[in-house]
């Protein structure tokens, strides 16, 4: 099944009288469930905006956009909400943790949202944790946690929902070479295990971990080849 499928998508800002900047070009872009993307680019290349209309976080002015089966131009601000709740759990490059919570209280949030009774989210919660390797952490802060914990505890934020995307922003960009190493090693075996995973990025040693690499210009897609 087509855990991504983008037709001729355009994005366009206004930015001032009379004058728009054309951010996304007729973008064409179809990603399999269990494919594991990497979309390149250097800054003001597209990649940013792209994300946010594949994370559902924005809508394109024009095209057409199925995340997951589902028609996005289709659903209300409310409805798209509950799609990224569902359908999409998100990596950034500064974690985003809360820090008056612990480990599992933050795995624990989109569970939260999405109405799970509090057993069952703590009990979903641990398990994500420990699919990470972190499940003897689950009761320290995120400020007693190293850089790469903090970013595994956000993978399993994003995991904890069963999303059928894994969007990662930069995932390695606030970690050292070890950690980074480290995290995109996890990104590698959730993938292994079936997992869809999109890394956005701008570093080729994090794009060497995807099994198709996407380089964009100009807010357009000029090239897509896969990786040995």
């Amino acid at each position: 099944m087509t855990a991504i499928a983008l037709e001729g998508v355009s994005k366009i800002y206004a930015a001032g009288s009379a004058r728009e900047v054309v951010a996304l070009c007729e973008v064409s872009l179809q990603i399999e469930r269990g494919e594991c993307v990497a979309i390149m680019g250097p800054s003001g290349s597209g990649k940013s905006t792209l994300m946010n209309l594949i994370g559902c976080l924005d809508t394109p002015s024009g095209g057409r956009y199925r995340c997951d089966g589902v028609d996005v131009a289709t659903l209300n601000a409310e409805s798209r909400a509950q799609l990224r709740l569902q359908k999409i759990g998100f990596v950034f490059q500064n974690f985003n943790l809360l820090a008056r919570l612990s480990a599992l209280e933050n795995v624990m949030l989109p569970l939260a949202y999405a109405g799970v009774a509090t057993a069952e989210r703590r009990e979903r919660a641990h398990a994500a944790l420990s699919a990470v390797g972190l499940a003897e952490r689950a009761s320290h802060a995120p400020n007693q946690l190293s850089g790469g914990q903090q970013q595994r505890v956000a993978i399993a934020r994003a995991l904890v929902n069963q999303p059928a995307i894994i969007l990662a922003d930069e995932p390695t960009g606030a970690l050292d070479s070890a950690s980074g190493g480290e995290v995109l090693a996890l990104f590698s075996t959730l993938h292994a295990r079936g997992h869809t995973v999109v890394l956005i990025t701008h570093d080729p040693q994090v794009a060497a971990h995807a099994n198709r690499c996407v380089q964009m210009r100009d807010g357009a897609i000029v090239e897509s080849s896969l990786q040995a």
